[in-house]
């Protein structure tokens, strides 16, 4: 197959149908809307979820539960993913974004214990659990609630 040769696979660009140009068109005078009601009007049909009337699906269901709209959501780091920076390193959020540990601080960054850690590390973070704490105490490294 050379340049000149190339086409599109057939089926792949459809011609637009152009409305209100006649009769002999098949969608001349009325645009293939048919006569009156809302659908036919500029600017008519109803919004999504609208079902005529009829008390809609979205008010019938019953409604449960509670969204907080004052939550924090933290960025979740775990022990393992502490391991690959040296001795003596001071992890900060920023040197966390750096390295794509965590690619959104969010509302901060939480530290879990899962994995295990042997390198002594002063670790920067919003929260940690219990067990991130001790794991990182116990390697000789240090914690600091920012």
């Amino acid at each position: 197959m050379k340049l000149h040769e190339l086409k599109p696979s057939e089926g792949s660009r459809k011609v637009r149908n152009r409305v209100g140009r006649g009769i002999g068109s098949g969608n001349g005078k009325t645009s293939g809307r048919g006569h009156k009601g809302q659908n036919s009007r500029s600017g008519g049909g109803v919004r999504p979820g609208f079902e005529g009337g009829q008390n809609p699906l979205a008010r019938r269901l019953p409604k449960r539960g509670f969204t907080n709209p004052t939550r924090k959501e933290y960025a979740v780091v775990n022990l393992e993913k502490l391991v690959r920076f040296e001795e003596g390193t001071e992890v900060t959020p920023e040197l966390l974004l750096e390295t794509g540990v965590v690619s959104n601080l969010k509302n901060g960054i939480k530290v879990l214990g899962n994995g295990k850690l042997e390198v002594k590390l002063t670790v920067k973070a919003h929260k940690f659990s219990v067990s991130a704490k001790e794991a990182i105490e116990a390697a000789g490294g240090k914690t600091e609630v920012i």
